[in-house]
């Protein structure tokens, strides 16, 4: 396999820059002091970044698909379950931002909903249903927008779009943004950052983890068209990727200074409750917390790292800082956020984020 350019001169290039605040900050053996020092860079990171001074000029997330999910693996551990599924709902987050080379635009969680059913996962939630499959998966699967009616409706061209990234590559078919060899992109200007970990573990996988990517998903790919990131970055003043292994062994989030503050994202934790469970009304999650001393409830579905995520989760809620408008909870955004749904009652977040919209004019 010809590896995706990657090189320190690209990076100069498009003006990517490595974020310092969280070098060798996790290499300490012992746990405790891993999870302190990264709770001090964060703090730092956050200071640093609203020190800049500097917010995007457009922000919106927009529902794509609710997806079902075993409440088990959102909430592990934690939750009585009333349901064993919650329903999570899939958005992009579009996200423009000035550089001195002028306006970019990234699209964070571009989620190909046909291409992604292939997932072995989402397979097997309709398997056995016969003729009623259809009305089985808008059910429990409705589509509400699709990612290039998402950019129509914002006014955004497909060659507008200077950068795709995702918080890791579950489930995700790439193909029908970057092209396969045979046929071109959606996105014809588009590259994919990712984590270089995120990459290779995408094209090595074990049985654990093979239900959750979509076979084929990464597969013609040009690799002149991926960079791989192997640290926390800035893409301007305005907008980083942070290494936030856990969820995947190449997890990576999303910071993004908005009039709200600065907004963070990734899947390692599935709602607002994840990163508060002492002020969480859903059933048996703040008793877990109280009972066990967790910070924050586990993203688990295939615990590639688990001891790692729940740092990176502290590190993200640190980064986020309190919400303006409920401070019991952090400025933390999911790209798949609990949702609640009359189809399996009993799962409803105590505070939702939603989709959000900012426009600096």
């Amino acid at each position: 396999m010809n590896m995706p350019m990657s090189n320190q001169a690209v990076l100069e290039q498009l003006e990517i820059t490595p974020i310092t605040q969280f070098i060798d900050s996790r290499i300490d053996t012992h746990p405790k002091t891993r999870l302190e020092s990264v709770r001090r860079a964060a703090k730092e990171f956050r200071e640093y970044m609203l020190g800049l001074n500097s917010q995007v000029e457009f922000y919106k997330s927009v529902d794509l698909v609710r997806v079902p999910y075993p409440t088990k693996y959102g909430l592990l551990n934690a939750a009585k379950r009333v349901s064993p599924y919650m329903h999570i709902m899939n958005r992009v987050f579009i996200v423009r931002f000035r550089t001195r080379q002028g306006l970019k635009t990234l699209l964070f969680s571009p989620s190909d909903i046909d291409g992604n059913r292939e997932t072995p996962y989402f397979k097997s939630l309709n398997s056995g249903s016969g003729f009623i499959a259809e009305t089985m998966e808008r059910f429990l699967a409705p589509v509400y927008n699709y990612v290039e009616d998402a950019l129509k409706d914002a006014g955004i061209g497909l060659d507008d779009v200077d950068y795709i990234s995702y918080d890791h590559l579950h489930t995700q078919d790439l193909r029908k943004w970057l092209g396969d060899g045979s046929e071109d992109g959606m996105f014809p200007n588009a590259k994919l950052l990712v984590m270089r970990q995120e990459w290779e573990s995408a094209h090595s996988l074990l049985p654990p983890q093979q239900q959750w990517y979509c076979p084929n998903g990464l597969n013609g790919v040009d690799d002149n068209r991926v960079i791989l990131l192997d640290s926390s970055v800035m893409l301007s003043d305005s907008v980083a990727l942070v290494r936030t292994p856990g969820h995947t062994e190449g997890n990576h989030s999303l910071v993004a200074n908005t009039p709200e503050g600065l907004l963070v994202t990734s899947e390692n934790g599935v709602s607002a409750d994840s990163y508060s469970p002492l002020h969480s009304t859903i059933p048996g999650v703040r008793e877990y917390a109280k009972s066990t001393g967790m910070e924050v409830i586990l993203n688990g579905n295939t615990l590639e790292v688990g001891i790692d995520q729940y740092i990176s989760m502290v590190m993200e809620k640190t980064i986020a800082g309190p919400n303006l408008e409920n401070p019991d909870f952090c400025n933390f955004v999911p790209s798949s956020e609990l949702t609640a749904y009359w189809g399996f009652p009993g799962l409803k977040p105590t505070f939702y984020q939603g989709s959000k919209h900012f426009h600096n004019a």
